[in-house]
């Protein structure tokens, strides 16, 4: 999704402009910053694009920048995050924590869920120049479960973008994964998508 900041296209998500960042970094490791830490989705696992490749940067310690739309201002510190990118306007990003206990890890799953309920009017009430429609896509059998949501942003000047994200756990690990392009519900990969995030809930076992 994006909004204009001062006359620019600037993004307000990491979907498609956190994306652009990415391809001005240096692609690295999959392996986490240490050992322990669960795995990460390989670019490959993401839904496939039709007329490009996927990329992936390395996997970093910390909040993903820009935050991603809605959970953003959820994410602790301890985050790890990795981004992903097309050679068009695509982007994705899978952010994951490690909590002290699974029970704490339920609580900020739930949290995330609420965040992702309320996405579409919390965009409006901070972009009025933004039009916002969402549609929740169901419960996934992996793990303690992962919950998959669209959003559609649509710009008065015309931009319409299109996100997929979804929250998924596994006893004390919980990750966020994003997938965004232009376009509309109608070009949203969702299929492809519910794939991508049962393969990177089923990697969360190695916390």
């Amino acid at each position: 999704m994006y909004v204009r900041d001062r006359g620019v296209r600037a993004a307000v998500t990491a979907l498609a402009a956190g994306a652009a960042l990415a391809v001005a970094a240096v692609p690295g490791s999959a392996a986490t910053p240490d050992s322990g830490a669960p795995a990460f989705l390989e670019p490959a696992e993401l839904p496939p694009h039709r007329t490009s490749d996927w990329y992936a940067g390395p996997v970093a310690a910390g909040q993903p920048d820009p935050l991603p739309m809605c959970v953003g201002d959820a994410l602790p510190s301890t985050a790890t995050h990795r981004r992903y990118w097309t050679e068009y306007d695509t982007g994705a990003l899978q952010v994951t924590v490690v909590e002290r206990s699974a029970r704490r890890a339920e609580r900020f799953a739930a949290l995330l869920r609420e965040k992702l309920d309320d996405c579409a009017r919390k965009v409006m009430e901070r972009y009025p120049d933004i039009t916002a429609t969402q549609k929740y896509y169901g419960r996934l059998d992996v793990e303690e479960g992962a919950h998959v949501y669209g959003v559609h942003t649509v710009a008065e000047w015309g931009a319409s973008d299109i996100a997929l994200f979804s929250v998924g756990r596994d006893g004390r690990t919980v990750t966020v994964v994003q997938w965004g392009q232009l376009g509309t519900f109608e070009h949203a990969q969702v299929a492809d998508f519910r794939d991508s995030t049962v393969t990177a809930v089923n990697k969360l076992r190695h916390a």
